[in-house]
């Protein structure tokens, strides 16, 4: 029987986002492919503990259309083999984690199956697959390394995901950022105020949130599984381009925080964020005491 994922948000993992493969990572990097092919095989049966972002999957597989079908499909992409592959598979089927599908590519990068998997985000702690990625037009990030955030208590959240997105070189282009960073925040500001009317060019992350409001289309605001939230450095008077913007683009942002250049990370635990997204690197280091990040190496700010 033929299977597709029409009407689903689809999102590409990779096994070092999901679980936590510090060690066996460290004995790669140190006694090279075949220790750690061996030591992956030797611990085959040992469970891999969450990672950065086991959290959000379980989230993310949790969210369920009306006739209570699931509406996100997760799935894995790794550069492990097959062999070494075995106890990744052991670790999600022990979490109890609905991932059946993946792709092991020994070595190679796996950035290449996410347009055949139909992924719309692809979450990795390899830059370069993640550069890959967003070169062939898909929402990707890099994870971040957290400070015990996967031990973070979400039961408060009532299961909802919470997803923050930066606008500048990630939902949007980097066209306002390049005007910013060349000729300063005054003609920026005058610029994005001459321009209100005008909507912003879609950033990388555009058809991720496009997909997200799919889901969120079919519940009303309060019974929304999904709550998304904007968290931009922009303040007054270069919010109105962003809120019509929005509006032009018939997407729904639930919460939109105009910081005016304030650091980001009180606000992002404010809101209980399980991810948040955004291009610029010292951003994402502060967010990444607070919650889940993944930089999105877009635009100017990223060479």
């Amino acid at each position: 029987m033929s299977v597709n994922f029409d009407g689903k948000l689809v999102v590409a993992i990779s096994s070092r986002a999901l679980f936590d493969m510090t060690e066996s990572h460290r004995i790669y990097e140190e006694r090279g492919v075949d220790a750690y092919c061996q030591y992956q095989i030797d611990h085959e049966d040992d469970i891999l503990k969450p990672g950065v972002a086991y959290n959000l999957v379980k989230k993310f597989l949790n969210i369920h259309n009306m006739d209570n079908s699931t509406s996100v499909e997760v799935i894995l992409l790794s550069r492990n083999s097959a062999d070494t592959g075995l106890r990744i598979f052991k670790s999600i089927e022990a979490h109890g984690l609905n991932i059946v599908r993946a792709a092991f590519t020994n070595g190679e990068s796996p950035y290449k199956y996410i347009s055949a998997f139909g992924a719309h985000l692809f979450l990795s702690a390899d830059p370069e697959d993640v550069k890959n990625a967003l070169n062939s037009g898909y929402a990707a990030a890099t994870i971040i390394p957290s400070n015990g955030n996967n031990d973070i208590d979400r039961s408060d959240t009532d299961g909802i995901l919470r997803l923050a997105i930066d606008g500048d070189a990630v939902l949007f282009s980097d066209e306002a950022e390049i005007i910013y960073q060349k000729d300063g925040l005054e003609k920026f500001n005058e610029n994005e105020k001459n321009k209100a009317d005008s909507p912003l060019p879609g950033g990388p992350f555009k058809s991720f949130l496009a997909a997200l409001q799919s889901i969120q289309s079919e519940y009303s605001v309060d019974s929304s599984p999904i709550r998304t939230a904007l968290v931009t450095a922009r303040g007054a008077p270069a919010h109105e381009r962003v809120i019509k913007t929005l509006r032009a683009w018939n997407i729904r942002i639930d919460e939109a925080l105009f910081l005016g250049g304030l650091s980001k990370g009180e606000f992002l635990q404010s809101f209980k964020a399980d991810i948040f997204f955004d291009d610029n690197t010292g951003h994402c280091a502060s967010a990444s005491e607070h919650v889940a990040t993944g930089h999105v190496p877009n635009g100017i700010s990223n060479g």
